[in-house]
């Protein structure tokens, strides 16, 4: 085992996502492992906080990289990322007034929530992601149910 200051430690966490595609923090744990550097996951989730690391669909994510993607992707081909999250991640979705409230597994609203955002719905105003909910503001409450309708279609079209 190397020990390694906490500068080290961020810029080979740093280092190894953007090099691969990680999906867990136990993967990330073990390539780190594999380098020499033991972390415990409490201290490797606060490292992955503090350098702002986000969890997408094609895995973590540094904020250049988030920002990078988001810039660079064809309305299409977001439209066709979202379409494919949602049928890997919905677990459900309601309207409530001008809002709609979308359900994921735990530890997945992120990833759905970067694909919506991807897509830029124009009925949308705004996204707010938690752990596992996802909360959009709509325009209106029609809005928000024909929102609603197509996410589920999207979800269950194969």
């Amino acid at each position: 085992m190397i020990m390694v200051s906490k500068p080290q430690r961020h810029e080979r966490i740093a280092r190894i996502i953007h090099q691969q595609s990680i999906h867990s923090q136990q993967e990330l744990q073990a390539l780190l492992a594999e380098a020499g550097i033991e972390v415990t996951q409490a201290t490797l989730s606060r490292d992955l906080q503090q350098l702002g690391v986000l969890k997408g669909p094609a895995g973590y994510m540094l904020p250049d990289q988030a920002r990078q993607a988001n810039a660079v992707a064809p309305i299409g081909q977001a439209d066709g990322a979202l379409q494919h999250t949602l049928r890997r991640e919905l677990r459900a979705v309601d309207a409530a007034g001008n809002l709609v409230i979308v359900r994921t597994a735990a530890g997945h609203a992120n990833a759905l929530a970067i694909e919506i955002d991807r897509a830029r719905p124009s009925e949308v105003i705004g996204t707010i992601a938690g752990d596992d909910t996802i909360f959009l503001a709509l325009r209106s409450s029609a809005a928000a149910s024909r929102l609603a309708r197509k996410f589920r279609s999207l979800a269950s079209n194969n």
